[in-house]
């Protein structure tokens, strides 16, 4: 009897995602709490970190790249806080991501810079492929704003896509 490994070893593992890590998330949270509360609000980390239930060691590591990469301004003190240094229509869900996760890239093979770096690369048909999805992907992420996102949380239905 033969064995398909191919099939033995796709049914074992567990499915694997894309996905974003933790504190990429937690900064996502962040700005859009700033984002519902509208243009000049001011928010502690405290209240920030209560209400979007972020982990409180994350939270100064979440603000001061929020505050390097130039998506939240900081002030110190008592009636300190965060504040978006821009309108939330001007911060995308691409910004936000870039800034903790770096460039995103689906596949290496898109960093292919010579013909060195792979031998398939003038006749592949899956490379243009997997640039179309980059594009697609990033192009939507770039079309997400805070604001947006804010207007959805404040009770505007979210209509989730259909996977297939």
């Amino acid at each position: 009897m033969r064995v398909n490994v191919y099939k033995l070893s796709k049914r074992l593992r567990e499915p694997h995602m894309l996905r974003i890590n933790r504190q990429t998330d937690y900064a996502v949270r962040v700005i859009l709490a700033l984002a519902k509360r509208g243009e000049g609000a001011r928010l502690s980390s405290a209240d920030i970190q209560q209400e979007m239930l972020i982990p409180k060691a994350f939270m100064s590591r979440i603000v001061a790249q929020l505050s390097r990469d130039g998506l939240v301004n900081t002030f110190p003190g008592r009636e300190g806080g965060l504040m978006l240094p821009c309108p939330a229509s001007q911060i995308t869900l691409k910004d936000v991501v870039e800034a903790f996760e770096g460039p995103i890239l689906l596949s290496a093979c898109l960093q292919v810079k010579g013909e060195d770096d792979c031998p398939f690369q003038s006749s592949c048909p899956v490379r243009p492929k997997w640039g179309r999805v980059q594009v697609a992907m990033l192009r939507e992420m770039a079309s997400i704003t805070f604001e947006d996102l804010a207007k959805e949380s404040l009770g505007v239905p979210m209509v989730m896509p259909s996977f297939v």
